[in-house]
């Protein structure tokens, strides 16, 4: 019997904690992870790669066990203020463990008190442990957009100036997948861009309207693309901006690798949606008319946008369904993180290393 969530052989993926500080950590704000301290300690010793190179505010609230049982938030407030006045933050973000989601903790009144006590902008999100990267990633987009960006923007749409949405280690695999992507995109016209994650985040997010399009690199951003469409009127378009320097990292990793492999076979592309469209894209546009005998599949352990999927794309729920499609899903390929190799030791056909750092820790 198969028990709901559990995995005996496939990595824990990381958790939606640190996807909302992902999002948050370079934007010059003191996080707060409210926990007892494990969960600090596993984002920053597991799932931030910028630890060891790059500074960032990130405290844990030391949370003791009669502390949480009783809910005695004053005390945490108390240490954030003292924190504060030490630290040149420009806000301060609050970001939720198994212990408040456990506890019932009331995150309207914790940003009342914190801002009241601070004098600075609190943000919080109710991330719990219990979800996936990318759930915290949305959830602290929608919490810096909602705080941070100017709805009395009056100026007009600046051409040549592009937002883009979903920029972090956990999905894109680099540590300077920003900067590579500025240099992508300007070179492809824009004059200005805006990733809405980096040192820049927090001036950029108060011009987001401006932007004559976003991106979204990864399926955590789109929520974030819908609600500037909403706010703003900004269109989006969903593409992997560093899919072609994956696809080209891939063949040179692995001389023999070209679209030909995939001609006329069935494969699956397990990553994070956008990625995976956009790399099936490449191999399609390169294998040209053996394109329409070849069938590529997309799948992913995360978020599913019915708007951009196509018919035979899926979700992976459970490690028993990933069972089930290495023995009758039919694929002659599979590209997927190499943490999967273990699980898929009874595949027969041919598996591409393809790292997603949120899954296994491997950068690009």
């Amino acid at each position: 019997m198969s028990v709901k969530g559990l995995h005996k052989i496939i990595y824990p993926f990381a958790p939606d904690q640190s996807g909302a500080a992902a999002v948050l950590y370079e934007m010059g704000g003191m996080i707060i992870v409210v926990d007892a301290g494990g969960c600090a300690g596993n984002i920053c010793g597991f799932d931030e790669p910028r630890w060891l190179d790059t500074k960032s505010a990130i405290f844990s609230a030391g949370l003791r066990d009669m502390d949480a049982i009783m809910g005695r938030d004053d005390l945490m407030i108390d240490k954030i203020a003292k924190a504060a006045k030490k630290i040149d933050a420009r806000f301060v973000a609050l970001i939720g463990t198994p212990v408040p989601a456990t506890i019932g903790t009331d995150y309207k009144a914790l940003r009342r008190m914190g801002e009241r006590r601070t004098g600075l902008p609190v943000i919080t999100m109710n991330t719990s442990g219990a979800g996936w990267y990318d759930e915290g990633i949305e959830k602290a987009y929608e919490a810096v957009i909602g705080k941070f960006t100017n709805d009395a923007y009056t100026q007009p749409v600046m051409r040549g100036t592009a937002g883009v949405l979903g920029v972090t280690p956990l999905d894109c695999g680099r540590l300077d997948a920003a900067a590579r992507i500025e240099e992508i995109l300007k070179g492809e016209g824009m004059t200005d861009v805006f990733c809405h994650c980096t040192a820049k985040g927090l001036s950029d997010l108060g011009r987001a309207g401006s932007a004559e399009k976003n991106i979204v690199v990864a399926a955590s951003g789109l929520k974030a693309a819908r609600m500037l469409r909403e706010k703003y009127g900004t269109p989006y378009e969903c593409r992997d901006l560093l899919a072609s320097d994956v696809w080209d990292q891939l063949k040179k990793d692995s001389p023999e690798l070209s679209a030909a492999s995939f001609a006329g076979k069935r494969t699956l592309i397990i990553h994070q949606q956008i990625r995976a469209n956009s790399l099936r894209g490449i191999i399609r546009e390169e294998l040209a008319e053996a394109a329409a005998e070849t069938r590529i599949d997309a799948a992913t352990w995360f978020m599913l946008d019915d708007e951009i999927k196509e018919e035979g794309d899926f979700r992976i729920k459970e490690e028993a369904d990933f069972f089930g499609i290495i023995e009758n899903g039919g694929y002659d390929i599979i590209m997927a993180d190499p943490s999967f190799r273990k699980a898929a030791k009874g595949f027969k056909g041919t598996f591409i290393d393809l790292p997603h750092f949120a899954v296994s820790g491997t950068l690009l």
